[in-house]
């Protein structure tokens, strides 16, 4: 198989196939700072072994959920052996969109709105949130009506993303429920592909906080109990 390197990211190495397709090559490197995992982080402060394979295996799995339900995302197949994902071009909005879907009120959101709400209220029904991926001006928030003034999309394609949004997030707490685990919120990407707004990137442990018991759950471990 010939393949044509587009990019190195921080936590995945980005090629072009030659179907057309993409294929992602999951990295064990993490973000973080000083030794010390964090998702939040914008950039690479850690290697954790085989964490690559295990957040590839996570995102399948969710993947898989979703492609049973009905839902189309990006996600072609997988080579765990490899931690490989082949997935569908996608044409990212703007310079990158991340899509936020909260469940609960806490971090950001209660620093935001805490004189409104308290920690951990569930926002019924689920909150959706969008920001620039911009590490220089820490990843501004951004409305509908700025991303359609922009020209980065179109309301109808901003109504179908927040539609899938929250569609996701409830599948993906229901299955995270079965272990009696409990979503507070979750990040995602998205693109689009023939005009149609699709699920990009990955659904892993890193991109959501999850509780247990009352406690949150490391990313890390939270990989092994998904998977366990």
């Amino acid at each position: 198989m010939i393949m044509e390197m587009l990019y190195q990211g921080k936590t995945k190495d980005v090629y072009q196939l030659e179907n057309g397709n993409v294929l992602l090559k999951f990295k064990d490197d993490c973000t973080g700072k000083d030794g010390v995992f964090d998702p939040g982080e914008n950039a690479v402060g850690l290697t954790i072994e085989g964490i690559g394979k295990a957040n590839l295996e996570t995102s399948v799995k969710f993947f898989e959920l979703l492609n049973d339900a009905g839902i189309k995302t990006h996600y072609v197949s997988a080579n765990l052996d490899e931690a490989t994902m082949e997935v569908l071009p996608a044409t990212v909005f703007g310079h990158g969109l991340e899509v936020i879907c909260r469940l609960k009120a806490t971090g950001s959101f209660i620093r935001r709105y805490g004189a409104y709400i308290e920690d951990g209220a569930v926002l019924e029904g689920g909150y959706v949130e969008t920001t620039f991926k911009d590490d220089e001006k820490c990843d501004p928030l951004v409305t509908k009506d700025a991303l359609v003034a922009l020209g980065v999309m179109s309301p109808e394609m901003y109504d179908s993303m927040k539609e899938q949004t929250l569609l996701i997030t409830r599948l993906v707490a229901e299955e995270l429920a079965k272990k009696d685990l409990d979503l507070y919120d979750i990040k995602f990407e998205f693109g689009y592909n023939n005009g149609e707004v699709i699920l990009i990137d990955e659904i892993a442990s890193g991109n959501m906080r999850v509780y247990k018991d009352g406690a949150i759950v490391d990313p890390v471990e939270l990989t092994k109990i998904i998977l366990g």
